[in-house]
């Protein structure tokens, strides 16, 4: 990637709206440019975590299993996220898988060491990646409540919400979701099988809320989406 695209990149990023010409330069220096094949492993339980990553284009998501082999989805990550973080804050090596959804990703590296040398130098940038682990440690609390309180219709119903809210945008009086889940997936984030979301999904098509096909999801009227 050319010097002015990447500077165009980290513009997009709020991290680093308030760092200096010279950190500028030093984080072109640091990182590396790298495409992943879709559904390949950025990186697995027990590898080092040394480095951090921004992506560039696609979708990862960050994920471990449980004793009995089932996959659960912690997040999904979209362009110009921080993730593979947990290296700043002490983590030695990856408690959590990041996988390729179904497209290839791009995305930059940085390792651990360098980028604790930014934050070292830059206050705003440290009080601003600390946010970002207040928030991830809120969202957690959040999802932990929902499995404890809220039934598998009512986490597959806010999930769709949610995602439409931040990554839809409006058709007409509709809002259009592009993803790159699978039911499975969707299983996998809110804690629900296969089955449960299809069947959820296609109550909620016959219901005229939403439509959907692979990789799309339309939904008619967000107030009457429940």
């Amino acid at each position: 990637m050319g010097v002015d695209t990447q500077l165009d990149f980290w513009a997009q990023i709020s991290f680093f709206n308030n760092i200096t010409p010279a950190e500028k330069a030093f984080l072109q220096e640091v990182a590396t440019y790298e495409v992943k094949p879709k559904y390949s492993f950025i990186y697995l339980p027990g590898d080092l975590s040394d480095t951090v990553y921004f992506l560039v284009k696609g979708a990862v998501k960050i994920g471990t299993h449980s004793a009995d082999g089932r996959e659960v989805i912690k997040s999904l990550i979209h362009p110009t996220a921080l993730f593979g973080e947990m290296g700043l804050v002490g983590e030695s090596q990856r408690q959590d898988f990041a996988q390729v959804l179904k497209e290839d990703v791009h995305l930059y590296a940085v390792k651990v060491d360098d980028f604790k040398k930014l934050m070292r130098q830059n206050f705003d940038l440290c009080s601003n990646i600390m946010t970002s682990f207040g928030n991830r440690l809120i969202k957690a609390e959040n999802k932990l409540e929902s499995l404890i309180f809220k039934d598998a219709r009512t986490r597959i119903v806010e999930f769709i919400k949610e995602s439409v809210n931040i990554r839809g945008r409006k058709v007409g009086y509709e809002m259009l979701l592009k993803h790159s889940l699978t039911h499975q997936d969707i299983a996998n984030i809110t804690c629900t099988s296969r089955q449960t979301v299809t069947l959820v999904l296609n109550e909620l098509r016959k219901s005229d809320l939403i439509y959907f096909n692979r990789g799309k999801i339309l939904v008619r009227d967000m107030a009457r989406l429940a």
